[in-house]
């Protein structure tokens, strides 16, 4: 097993060279992530037959579903992918009355959540289908590069700085016209025991559509309740790497925290500190005695808070202004 990355053992993680000095890198490296190979090759095989059976069968069950029922078929397929890829999955519902009234509303919004993998875009979905700002080369990606155009991604190349206003303004249109669509502020993936700065710039997008933030706090646990890095997927990790680590584990869990909505306001670097501040929160989770797993009905966790969680990253880039 690699060894285990910690927030002191971050900090002697190399960080990647950026191609500009705006660009967000992560001093994580594939070592930084937990490598248990504890499911055998059968399992693993046939989560892997799963999920491709899923990804293949899902243009043509999405296009005979009537329009009004796709969204329910998106979270059921996004839940069916989580399954088979043998995570489980813990909703916290932090919004409060009047939140949850607001999201009622046929009105756009903007989810932000902490980027650990893939498994991100899965686990996100399950709540609610959204469209995703995407690393632009995940189109060309094999069954999932159509899965992301029939999601409707927003591509985005990090390296590009010209093609930044184009993409804000893709959002605050799909925004407009009453989408939810959901960017990783930190602009690539950390570990899941290290993170990264809110970059301010796609947050431009909810201050010009007058949008409000959904913050998400995603992390993955093991079986006795701990931090995990299994999805992490980071440094030269390539997309295969990381499926089969996860293939090849057990216990882990994606809990979504979702948070109480942020207002746009008119200052697009005050919404991400707001947000940050949000999303650090450290939590710890009572499972009350009466809860169930997703699946066949949602976890309802009672939340304790605590103080908010360090910055661990030795190298925190500048925000794009």
């Amino acid at each position: 097993m690699s060894a285990l990355l910690s927030p002191s053992s971050a900090l002697s993680c190399p960080p990647a060279a950026p191609v500009h000095a705006w660009m967000p890198t992560s001093p994580c490296v594939p070592t930084c992530v937990d490598q248990p190979a504890e499911a055998g090759v059968l399992r693993a095989t046939a989560r892997a037959l799963g999920v491709l059976g899923l990804l293949v069968s899902f243009p043509a069950v999405n296009i005979l579903t009537p329009r009004r029922r796709r969204r329910g078929l998106h979270r059921r397929y996004a839940r069916a992918v989580l399954r088979c890829c043998g995570i489980r999955l813990r909703i916290i519902d932090e919004r409060g009355a009047e939140s949850e009234a607001a999201a009622d509303e046929n009105t756009g919004v903007l989810v932000v959540a902490p980027h650990v993998g893939w498994s991100d875009v899965v686990a996100l979905a399950a709540v609610e289908p959204m469209g995703f700002v995407a690393r632009a080369d995940m189109v060309e990606w094999p069954l999932l590069g159509d899965l992301a155009r029939l999601m409707r991604v927003i591509p985005i190349e990090r390296e590009s700085l010209r093609q930044l206003p184009g993409v804000i303004a893709t959002i605050a249109e799909r925004l407009s016209a009453g989408d939810t669509v959901c960017m990783f502020p930190e602009g690539t993936t950390w570990c899941g025991r290290a993170h990264g700065r809110p970059r301010p710039a796609l947050f431009q997008a909810a201050v010009d559509s007058g949008t409000p933030v959904q913050p998400i706090r995603v992390r993955y646990l093991d079986r006795d309740g701990e931090l995990s890095t299994i999805p992490g997927f980071v440094g030269v990790d390539t997309f295969q790497d990381s499926a089969r680590r996860v293939l090849r584990s057990k216990g882990v869990t994606a809990e979504l925290t979702l948070l109480p909505r942020e207002l746009p306001g008119s200052d697009r670097h005050d919404l991400a500190r707001r947000c940050e501040r949000a999303l650090r929160v450290e939590q710890t989770p009572t499972i009350d005695a009466h809860a169930t797993a997703l699946g066949s009905g949602p976890t309802r966790l009672i939340v304790r808070e605590t103080a908010a969680v360090p910055e661990t990253s030795p190298h925190p880039a500048a925000a794009v202004s």
